[in-house]
């Protein structure tokens, strides 16, 4: 598991294209654990994102024009259907769309110690969580 994790950090920092060094960002295990029971941001960066996710139910499908999602699953077990056509799709933000299904798309079952990446503009939803899903996201944003 530190090595899974490890691996996503290091490919997540190399992603950033800066002209200045980074400063080190340090999440404590407390506040991981904090996240990852109720969701929350643990760091940022200029092209990225780093949270602890929770989910108990279904969510909308999403579709992020510029962020690909790397999920790393701490426990639980969900229902993810990735690509296909999203139905009632509906811009919500600027590169942010949401939608209430997904017509085709490859449907997994995702459990404790999976790994996915999700590219930009993939739609992806959790369909089902059963019962919860704890999860790590790193967010890579695509610079322009």
């Amino acid at each position: 598991m530190k090595v899974i994790l490890s691996v996503m950090f290091v490919a997540a920092a190399a992603m950033q294209t800066t002209a200045q060094t980074p400063a080190v960002t340090y999440v404590d295990a407390q506040k991981v654990a904090e996240a990852l029971a109720k969701g929350g941001s643990l760091a940022t960066g200029s092209n990225l994102t780093v949270s602890g996710n929770h989910r108990e139910v279904a969510g909308q499908v999403e579709v992020h024009d510029t962020e690909t999602d790397i999920f790393y699953i701490v426990e639980g077990t969900a229902t993810i259907v990735t690509g296909g056509m999203v139905v009632g799709g509906r811009q919500t933000g600027p590169g942010q769309h949401r939608g209430t299904d997904v017509q085709g798309g490859e449907t997994r079952r995702l459990k404790k110690g999976d790994v996915m990446v999700i590219p930009a503009g993939t739609p992806h939803w959790f369909k089902e969580v059963s019962p919860t899903i704890n999860y790590l996201t790193v967010k890579v944003i695509k610079q322009s």
